[in-house]
């Protein structure tokens, strides 16, 4: 019986002892599931916040949702992967021409002309229709034909051929230094938006750039790089343009010649007397016209024969010239434009004649045409 009541009792303490062991590795494991299911649904809630703000998750963990945040990784790598295959179209448009072609309003060849697009321009394509793209460049926006334009790969080839890389500046007053270094000499100073050529992008916090035909370093962090192409012009932007040119060809300097005071004082009177009441750009311009005349060969070669020439200049033929001349009172702005006449200066380029405006074609100055 003793024996019995022994045995009775160590059974008793094993199935106690595998009984609260079990207790245990359940208690163990409950705990265990209950922290993975909360970590799970965390996860699951914060996918759910970008892939679905609207529909949360819930508990179902066959939703769609979860499943994608189950294999996000793998979901993550074949985005990659298709990103990869399927390469995203070239919005980049070049011009084919070897001189220039017209953009137009309207994607027809009667269509009002808006702009210019020149050889190795380029821009992006804004829509395609029956053998036409509008493109942006700049601020030319219009319809250009396709048989003048590369798109994909050939244009992209002639961008990298023909385009550069500049360096803007971001800073009111960037030190462009002659050497990779905050205590080097200073070149020069870029002011905010000004831009040159990139050289390279040393990677230690400078940038090489072509200052000046110079070699110069800026700091990176104070700069922006990009990628350059020429642009088309809008007719607007032409007109300004060629005005500019115009007036920069009527002002070039078309060389001294030599005169004494006599010369000067003689032109300048001269000038007082055609054009006393006018702008100094008109008194500049009667003397222009008159070392114009000098230099052209068809005329004396010299001040005084060429304001005294036959049939001429009125106020010399008349006497008036002599007696300003004479009385001594010329003004200082005649006597300026004068010898700014003499020394090259025009405002009329290298026109022979004037006469007061009366409808002809020409410069107008004033009350003056000149040609």
């Amino acid at each position: 019986m003793k024996n019995a009541s022994k045995l009775s009792s160590g059974v008793l303490k094993q199935v106690a002892s595998i009984a609260l062991a079990l207790i245990i590795f359940f208690g163990q494991g409950l705990t265990v599931e209950a922290r993975s299911t909360a970590s799970y649904l965390d996860l699951a809630t914060g996918i759910s916040n970008i892939l679905s703000p609207v529909a949360p998750l819930g508990l179902d963990a066959k939703a769609t949702e979860v499943i994608v945040a189950e294999n996000a990784e793998s979901s993550s790598a074949a985005s990659s992967s298709e990103d990869t295959s399927e390469k995203e179209e070239s919005t980049l448009v070049m011009a084919n021409v070897s001189t220039a072609m017209n953009v137009r309003e309207e994607p027809k060849e009667d269509s009002i002309k808006v702009g210019v697009l020149y050889k190795d321009c380029g821009g992006k394509i804004l829509d395609r229709k029956d053998g036409w793209t509008k493109i942006q460049s700049g601020d030319l926006i219009g319809w250009a034909k396709d048989e003048y334009l590369l798109f994909d790969e050939e244009a992209e080839a002639l961008a990298q051929d023909v385009g550069k890389q500049i360096v803007t500046s971001n800073n009111s007053a960037l030190n462009v230094r002659a050497e990779a270094s905050s205590d080097a000499e200073v070149l020069g100073v870029l002011t905010e938006n000004a831009f040159v050529d990139l050289i390279e992008d040393n990677g230690d916090g400078w940038v090489t750039v072509d200052y000046n035909d110079e070699t110069g370093y800026v700091q990176a962090d104070y700069v922006t790089t990009s990628f350059k192409i020429d642009q088309g012009e809008t007719i607007a932007a032409i007109k300004i343009r060629e005005a500019a040119e115009k007036k920069a060809s009527l002002t070039k300097n078309r060389g001294a010649v030599a005169a004494d005071a006599d010369e000067v004082k003689l032109l300048a009177a001269l000038i007082q007397c055609e054009a006393g009441n006018q702008p100094y750009e008109g008194k500049v311009a009667v003397g222009a016209v008159v070392l114009n005349r000098v230099k052209s060969g068809a005329y004396p070669n010299s001040i005084y024969g060429v304001i005294y020439a036959s049939g001429q200049f009125t106020p010399a033929l008349n006497g008036t010239v002599a007696r300003v001349y004479n009385s001594g009172k010329i003004s200082d702005s005649n006597i300026q434009a004068a010898q700014a006449a003499i020394n090259g200066e025009t405002t009329v380029g290298s026109a022979l004649h004037f006469r007061r405006a009366n409808g002809r074609e020409g410069i107008i100055i004033g009350a003056h045409v000149f040609w």
